[in-house]
């Protein structure tokens, strides 16, 4: 181990695991339209955490889940964009491997008073 690894730790996903009846979903999408990218984007960021520019990790329980798909599939063109789910279990998602850093964090709320 480095002296930058002692003085910038790696942070692990606050999250965790997923539950007992929660999946790790991974939500991937590739729109063609900007308007209906920045919807597609939004919907996504309401329900998990971004971890690439059009990758989600959102952890749900199947009814989150299919109401999420759901919306997605309100706002895409299926003839000219694609969306793909891919739906971990609790077993697999602890098997998970990452490396490397997040290209995008998840979003800070700030409060002034």
């Amino acid at each position: 181990m480095s002296w930058f690894d002692d003085a910038f730790p790696r942070v692990p996903y606050e999250r965790g695991q997923p539950g007992a009846k929660e999946m790790l979903i991974l939500i991937g999408y590739d729109i063609a339209s900007p308007k209906r990218l920045q919807k597609v984007a939004k919907t996504c960021e309401d329900f998990g955490l971004r971890v690439q520019y059009s990758f989600f990790e959102c952890h749900l329980e199947q009814d989150g889940f299919d109401h999420l798909w759901n919306r997605l599939l309100d706002l895409i063109d299926p003839d000219c964009d694609r969306l793909v789910a891919y739906r971990i279990d609790a077993t697999s998602a602890k098997r998970t491997l990452t490396a490397g850093t997040m290209v995008c964090a998840e979003k800070v709320v700030c409060y002034l008073v």
